[in-house]
């Protein structure tokens, strides 16, 4: 595991009626779901660490802690990044945030464990 402060990753999404908030059941109107940010900010977190992780191993979420600031359309392009902040043997916690084009639509924190993917799922039985 060779993960650093400073690795980034991001994730890209347009707004389509499957992602809105009145389609997820997270409120009333035809705008792109707080729920959909937050998957789409994990989806960065784990782009983030793809090509630093050895054959077998994960990550899975722990916390997400972010504020969803402005409403978006359907249509819209929407960027989530997310940015490597502490390592911490194998918690990894990330500065997340999303865009729609050059505004800030939501941000905040993220943190994921290292897992190792059979090991995790073993847990399951």
């Amino acid at each position: 595991m060779n993960i650093q402060v400073g690795l980034r990753g991001e994730a890209v999404v347009k707004v389509t009626e499957a992602n809105t908030a009145r389609t997820m059941k997270s409120g009333a109107l035809p705008v792109f779901a707080t729920p959909a940010m937050c998957a789409l900010m994990e989806e960065a977190a784990v782009a983030a660490l793809s090509n630093y992780l050895a054959d077998g191993e994960g990550t899975v979420g722990i916390s997400l802690n972010i504020t969803h600031d402005k409403p978006s359309p359907v249509g819209a392009t929407i960027r989530a990044e997310a940015d490597v902040m502490a390592v911490e043997g194998r918690k990894i916690s990330y500065r997340v945030a999303a865009y729609e084009g050059e505004v800030c639509i939501g941000q905040g924190t993220h943190e994921r464990f290292v897992i190792n993917n059979e090991k995790f799922m073993s847990k399951l039985k």
